[in-house]
Parts: structure tokens; sequence; C-alpha cells
């Protein structure tokens, strides 16, 4: 794989099962995709993108991140995560995100 450069962009999805919901996280009283749920959507994406271009034994550490839900995503629906590499510098890699569901954006941050 070619080493990692900004611009590179990746995706993943799941569907909203009850296990991710506010209502089984008790973060909330309603049965839709939690916002801790939504934040390891955004992680495990950005972490799957870099370590496909990592070389072997090379593995990444989350050190910040910032996920702001825009709308609610109910149970049993799809929820996409596309992540960018916006900067890197040196061993920091800095993603941005976007979370779409199948109706309208659910969700925008960094990692």
């Amino acid at each position: 794989m070619p080493p990692l450069r900004t611009g590179m962009t990746h995706e993943l999805s799941m569907t909203v099962t009850p296990d991710r919901t506010a209502k089984h996280l008790e973060t909330g009283t309603a049965a839709v995709l939690s916002t801790p749920s939504m934040v390891w959507l955004v992680e495990h994406t950005a972490q799957v993108l870099a370590q496909m271009h990592l070389p072997a034994g090379q593995t990444t550490v989350g050190a910040e991140g910032f996920v702001r839900p825009r709308a609610p995503t109910p149970r049993g629906m799809r929820v996409t995560a596309k992540v960018r590499i916006e900067e890197l510098d040196g061993r920091r890699i800095v993603f941005s995100a976007e979370v779409f569901d199948e109706k309208e954006k659910a969700g925008e941050g960094r990692h």
C-alpha cells in the first residue's frame, strides 16, 4: 500500500442494532444511535484507514476526538462514517469525519 497522505478517505457502515442505542447504553431514553457508538464508528473508520497504509507491526492509538451528533438515527437504519486525512505531522494524523444515515447527515467531527 502507498504511504499515508492528506486527502485519503475511507468509509465504513453499520446498522444501528439495539446494543448501539442510547436507550441500551443508558446515555438517553430513545432507541437511536448513541453518541458513544457514533464516536466508535468514526474512530474505527479512521483506524482502519491508517492501518491499511502503515508498515507491518505498526498501529495507531486515538489521542483526541470530537463528534457532534446532528440528527438521530433510529434503530434498524444503516449509518456510514466517512473520514478524511486533513493533516499529517510526524506521527500525528488528523481526520475530519462526516456521518450519514439513510436519510440525512447524522453527525460530524474530528479525530
